[in-house]
């Protein structure tokens, strides 16, 4: 390493004490040696002489006049040693360069670093010319003149004469910073033991390559060390590993909006813990390089949309906890090689497109404690293999198709089960006997083919439901049911259940406070009393649909046989306590039990979801589950608010948390980053009664505006604090090189600019930008023959895309203020709203020479009169329920709720195979957040927009817009679908001519008579339906959940629909195969058809269904 001259020893001391102060000098080096050569160009005619000469200099090097330097390093103190240099190895490469000289990027070879007290290494190429000018440039201090190679310093400089710019520096000023700066670069790069793996950086920067990231959340990414705390969301270990490297730990991207795929580099990530990419709209597969992560523990994927199969390498983890990939698109088989994932508790693959058998092999998992697979396509059978699992709480298969296939009997011998749940699984054969299971708190086995009388079941004392409705059970209601002192929930309805309704379930059950008990016993052959009905307050019975109800005025029971749905509702906490305002200088809030009354506070806020609940009810256990979170936390119990809670399908319960500061107005940062980190760590222990849980998001609102966005490093705080100070130094020196530059360009720059600042602005996840002459290609100019639509926003052509690809182009009208402000309104809502029955956005155009804004949708969409058959009621009905799921979707699972306020036949739109498509969200509303969860947000005062005929009449009177303006016009749309009538024509209201038909009792009259045979008294039911939508009265409406409960109801009595694939999974635990299972609803129907032709037809009717036209 040593070269043949022995020059003296030399000490170069550097500022800073300790490694930490090292580190922060170094990176400010670093930003300073990175950018300032920048700047350091030729002007005019210098810039050929420079070239020239550099040449000649190069060709100098070529020759082996060139010297590399050996440097001790001593780690204790910090200061590097020249000890000697040595003649530069010969490279193949040309020494050229594409643009004038720079320091920065010219000459390399290795610069050779021995390590006091350690091994030597060879570090990244560095500058050799740098080294040696510096040498023969400046001298070092304590030393004489002597070096090993010496060159003439006018030789260099003269590289950089010629004629200097107005405002440049000097060109040996330039020549010497630039030198310095190299040198000590050079010098003072991190070694091996402070820096993030190569590997892994490389490996980061291929991930943000591969994703879409359209609130720039990853920008950090593009600078400085991931481990140094400059990169935002990556955690990195506290110390180094075993081979002098910082690594990832977590990867903490939850719910930034970020779409494209998943780079197979994750792989390189090998030492990671957490990967946390949930509630995203990432799509692709996932890479089979996971396999490679080897530390593992919690994989989080779930809430995209990805797609593909599931990696069989994924099997190979040896350290994997948490596996969650639900909520995708994920299809094939469930790999057997799961089967080795022995410290796996949760393994969470609901709501995919899984197939296949479950694998009996994952009966070897010895820890596994979660097994949720419900809303998949799996068939063959449940394993029995599954009993032995030895630690298992709870099993949930619901909506999958697993027909002919019974419920082992060795089930009810899992003396671990919590809850199983296997609702609308085409189960046969007896209601499984879980008397074996002694803490059993819920069992589902409802919408099945289960035959037989009820076996005389010893229940866990533990039991809070019991759901065994829709299925084909014969004979009495023992008394099994009677001694729970825990039920919340006994559904028994629509069976063949005979003799007497029990009246002692209730008894030895407390009742007092906020606890409640549903008897469901609807369409059954019940046919008498026991003893007459005297129930508390706080029991609902529900016998509609018995033979007993027909003398229910006799047996005074009226009031049990009215025809209804028990719904789990949702709440919010009651903050009643009245209190002086809170200071508007920050967003105070009170919180609502704490022990200093009236204090203001800022707390953050948590989206929260238990994704298997043992319970029906959550508000006797609001208060258990504040104990139960805030124990987990290390909070005082007042410091939590359960502000909103809501039933979402699954059943899964989903609340909006509150998180408030203890005895203090604010939470320090390294609270709020203690809070987030056991959240997204899952550093909480999961609950008996309450079950899995997830995170959806930690909103840290204002403390935003205080905390950096990145997440911490694995740095100490005193590298970090030398880190901002270099910054900040290196700051201050590059803002004058940066203002000189500015004023020069910033005439010819301003134009662009602007231009460049609108388009970014513009940039939207998986949303090409198209170009104003791709689309009048694709449409002939706009031309007249390719218009399928116009409204008061713009016109709606139909294009052909280069690829084939047919799509509805929507077109602004020119120079339409109000357009403009619909089409951004329209393109922000279309880019985060994912849903089936949603029209999706392909792209946009938004060009400044063309005043015109144009999205266009990705799917090719045709009216109704263009059917090649006529549309019978299965059909029309399909279309009715995907519709009114788009708009639930939009009412509810939107984040703000959306008020829709343009529903009309024009915006449902078909997609080739009949789905139905929501589209045109121009008018659209962002709705306020509702008062109280689970039920519908409240009223938006707004100018009255809409179309004529789909108006909801309050909304036009009062100016209120709510959730039930969109039921109105949706209810007037299922009147166009049954009737074929317009909203008006010739000056009659088709409300009012259905209503008037409907009251006269011929209803039929006014039916569709191309429509063919249909069940008459599902028609009936939408009919009844559709004029309920319709009131008047705004409170006299249906909600959306209730519409498409109703609706589903209706589909699945309606014989034909089982030839229709289902669109999509239902409501309220309609699951994905819901619609193709026979019910025993269903197979009890009286088949009462009724041909079209029977009846006269309205002379309202059009002749042609009414034309849905894409936007």
């Amino acid at each position: 390493m040593i070269g043949q001259c022995q020059p003296r020893v030399r000490s170069f001391n550097v500022s800073g004490s300790g490694q930490c102060g090292m580190v922060g000098w170094r990176i400010g080096i670093l930003g300073l040696h990175v950018l300032l050569p920048v700047f350091l160009h030729l002007p005019g005619e210098a810039a050929e002489e420079g070239r020239v000469k550099e040449e000649m200099v190069a060709k100098r090097w070529r020759e082996g006049k060139g010297q590399c330097c050996s440097v001790s390093l001593n780690l204790n103190t910090g200061a590097p040693t020249l000890l000697a240099c040595s003649r530069c190895p010969y490279h193949s490469q040309r020494w050229t360069m594409d643009r004038p000289f720079h320091i920065s990027h010219t000459l390399r070879c290795h610069f050779n670093i021995i390590l006091v007290a350690s091994r030597p290494i060879r570090l990244n190429p560095s500058l050799c010319l740098a080294s040696s000018l510096l040498l023969d440039l400046l001298p070092v201090p304590g030393a004489g003149n002597g070096f090993c190679y010496q060159r003439d310093p006018a030789s260099v400089k003269s590289i950089y004469s010629g004629q200097m710019g107005q405002n440049m520096l000097q060109p040996q000023v330039l020549c010497l910073c630039s030198i310095i700066l190299t040198l000590f670069f050079t010098l003072l790069q991190p070694t091996a033991a402070q820096i993030t793996a190569p590997w892994e950086v490389d490996a980061l920067k291929a991930i943000r390559g591969s994703l879409i990231d359209p609130h720039g959340n990853l920008s950090s990414w593009n600078r400085g060390d991931p481990c140094m705390g400059n990169w935002s969301h990556v955690i990195c270990y506290n110390a180094t590993g075993s081979d002098g490297y910082f690594h990832v730990k977590e990867l903490q991207l939850l719910s930034l909006n970020l779409s494209g795929i998943l780079a197979p580099e994750l792989g390189q990530l090998s030492q990671m813990k957490i990967m946390d990419f949930m509630w995203n709209s990432i799509g692709g597969t996932i890479p089979k390089e996971v396999g490679n992560i080897t530390s593992l523990e919690l994989m989080l994927l779930n809430g995209n949309q990805l797609n593909g199969s599931l990696p069989e390498e994924i099997g190979f983890l040896p350290n994997l906890n948490r596996i969650q990939i639900d909520q995708n698109h994920i299809s094939g088989l469930i790999p057997k090689s799961f089967a080795n994932l022995n410290k796996t508790k949760h393994f969470h693959m609901n709501n995919n497109s899984l197939s296949g058998q479950i694998p009996p092999e994952l009966s070897r998992l010895p820890s596994l404690v979660h097994l949720l697979l419900d809303n998949n396509n799996l068939s063959g059978y449940i394993p029995p293999e599954l009993s032995k699992l030895p630690n298992v709480l709870i099993i949930q298969l619901d909506n999958n198709n697993f027909s002919g296939s019974t419920i082992p009997s060795s089930y009810g011998n899992i003396s671990t089960l919590l809850k199983l749940s296997l609702r609308n699984c085409s189960l046969e054969g007896p209601v499984p006997d879980v008397s074996g299971i002694p803490q059993l708190g819920y069992l589902d086995v409802s919408w099945n083919q289960l035959r037989g009388p009820i076996p005389s079941i010893q229940f866990s004392s533990n039991i809070t439901t019991i759901d065994l409705s829709h299925n084909n059970l014969n004979g009495s209601i023992p008394g099994i049911f009677s001694g729970l002192p825990y039920l919340q929930r006994l559904s028994l309805d629509d069976n063949n259940l005979t003799g007497s309704v029990p009246s002692n379930i209730w008894q030895d059950i407390d009742l007092r406070g906020n606890k409640s008990l549903v008897l469901d016993f609807q369409n059954n052959a019940l046919n008498n009393l026991s003893t007459p009905l005297s129930p508390p307050p706080n029991v609902t019975i529900l016998l509609h649909g018995n033979p007993v109800c027909i003398g229910q005025n006799q047996l005074n029971i009226s009031q049990y046989c009215q025809s209804g749905t028990y719904v789990a509702r949702g709440g919010s906490a009651d903050n009643s306590t009245v209190c002086p305002p809170c200071s508007s200088d920050f967003p105070f809030e009170r919180i609502p039990m704490s022990p200093i009354p009236c204090s203001c506070v800022v707390p953050v806020y948590v989206g929260y979801r238990l994704k298997s609940p043992g319970f029906s009810n959550f508000i006797p256990y609001e208060s258990q589950f504040q104990q139960y979170l805030t124990s987990g936390l290390s909070l005082s119990s007042y410091q939590l608010e359960v502000s909103t809670f809501m039933w979402e399908e699954g059943p899964r319960l989903k609340m909006d948390l509150k998180i408030f500061p203890n005895n203090t107005p604010f939470f320090t940062v390294s609270e709020v980053f203690r809070l987030n980190g056991m959240f997204t760590a899952w550093q909480i222990a999961d609950s008996d009664i309450f079950g899995p849980y997830e995170l959806i998001s930690f909103n840290q609102g204002w403390y935003n505006t205080i905390i950096p966005q990145g997440t911490k490093s694995g740095l100490s705080t005193g590298a970090i604090v030398g880190v901002v100070m270099a910054a900040f130094v290196a700051a201050a020196i590059l803002s004058s090189l940066v203002t000189i530059i500015i004023l020069r360009r910033r005439s010819r720059q301003s134009s662009s600019n602007k231009r460049t600042a609108k388009r970014i602005s513009m940039k939207i996840a998986g949303v090409k930008d198209f170009t104003f002459d791709e689309l009048s290609h694709c449409t002939h100019d706009f031309n007249d023959s390719t218009l399928i639509g116009q409204g008061g926003y713009g016109k709606v052509y139909r294009g052909v895309l280069a690829d084939g690809i047919v799509v509805a182009i929507k077109r602004a009208q020119q120079g339409s203020l109000q357009g403009s402000k619909e089409f951004f309104t329209e393109i922000e809502l279309l880019s985060r709203l994912h849903h089936r029955n949603l029209v999706s956005l392909l792209g946009y155009c938004d060009e400044d020479d063309e005043q015109d804004s144009i999205t266009i949708s990705d799917l090719f969409y045709f009216p109704f009169s263009r059917a090649k058959v006529p549309l019978d009621f299965p059909m029309r009905l399909r279309i009715a329920l995907g519709s009114s799921r788009g708009i639930l979707y939009l009412h509810t699972e939107a984040d703000p709720p959306i008020y829709h306020r343009d529903i009309k036949a024009s915006n449902i739109l078909l997609d080739s195979k009949f789905v139905a498509k929501v589209a045109d969200f121009g008018l659209s509303r962002l709705a306020p957040l509702p008062e109280t969860e689970g039920s519908a947000p409240g009223h938006v005062s707004t100018v009255v927009k809409g179309t004529p005929g789909y108006l909801d009449p309050e909304y036009f009177l009062t100016h209120k817009l709510t959730d039930k303006s969109d039921v109105y016009s949706l209810g007037v749309v299922f009147l166009e679908l049954l009737t074929g009538m317009q909203p008006i024509s010739h000056g009659r209201n088709i409300v009012r001519e259905v209503l008037a038909a409907n009251q006269s009792g011929m209803i039929f009259s006014v039916v569709d008579n191309r429509m063919g045979s249909y069940p008459a008294e599902c028609v009936e039911k939408f009919a009844a339906l559709a004029l309920r939508c319709c009131q008047d009265e705004t409170d006299s409406r249906p909600s959306m959940v209730e519409v498409v409960r109703e609706l589903d109801m209706i589909w699945r009595m309606t014989p034909g629909t089982e030839n229709i694939a289902s669109s999509e999974s239902g409501v309220m635990g309609m699951g994905s195969n819901s619609t193709s299972t026979p019910t025993a609803s269903g197979s009890r129907m009286d088949d009462h058809y009724i041909s079209s032709m029977e009846v006269s037809g309205s002379n309202l009717l059009s002749g042609v269904m009414p034309s849905i036209n894409p936007r």
